[in-house]
């Protein structure tokens, strides 16, 4: 069974489509016992990464997260909460990943947000099985984890950054693997199957 983690910033609905798509058995909670009982762990989310975390530390999420020992996916701010931290609202994370999320500066030829259709590159580790690099996923974000040690993907935009990070058990997308079509559904798949 997979728990999707509900800390009132998330994308639900998309993921939970997405996951009905592959066939998968799971449930939409904030509960620790259930989470922790979970074979695997999604924590999706939009919007502010700071409210992100005041939500998760209302709920002490902010705890259980870090001690989870099952394959863990955050996606978009999902995954910048795990991340060191941001500066967006000058926000302390879980310190999960060794990356930090920095915001995209403007350019006349680059807009913030980065929204739409993006390639991923230096693929590792089994994420992207069956993936070669250079498909394209999609993205809206306006800040992004910096490249570190845990980078397992990366996509250029104005910069090049960590489009995937894992740490151990914990793996996260900046991009919305349950918006990116074929390639997405295939990373969510092999998510499933680790």
């Amino acid at each position: 069974m997979i728990a999707i983690i509900d800390y009132k910033m998330g994308n639900l609905r998309s993921v939970e489509n997405a996951l009905h798509r592959l066939g998968a058995d799971f449930v939409v909670t904030a509960d620790a016992s259930v989470i922790r009982r979970a074979d695997r762990v999604l924590l999706p989310g939009v919007g502010h990464c700071g409210e992100a975390m005041r939500h998760l530390r209302a709920a002490g999420l902010d705890a259980v997260i870090p001690s989870l020992r099952q394959p863990v996916l955050g996606i978009c701010v999902g995954l910048q909460v795990m991340c060191r931290d941001s500066q967006e609202g000058d926000t302390q994370c879980l310190g999960i990943f060794d990356s930090h999320v920095r915001r995209f500066q403007p350019a006349p030829d680059l807009k913030v947000p980065h929204m739409g259709w993006n390639q991923i590159g230096n693929l590792e580790r089994k994420l992207f099985t069956g993936l070669q690099g250079g498909e394209f996923v999609y993205y809206v974000h306006s800040y992004y984890p910096t490249l570190c040690p845990d980078t397992i993907a990366t996509t250029h935009y104005g910069t090049l950054f960590s489009a995937a990070l894992k740490y151990e058990n914990f793996y996260g997308t900046q991009f919305h693997p349950e918006k990116s079509g074929d390639v997405g559904e295939r990373i969510l798949h092999n998510f499933l199957a680790l």
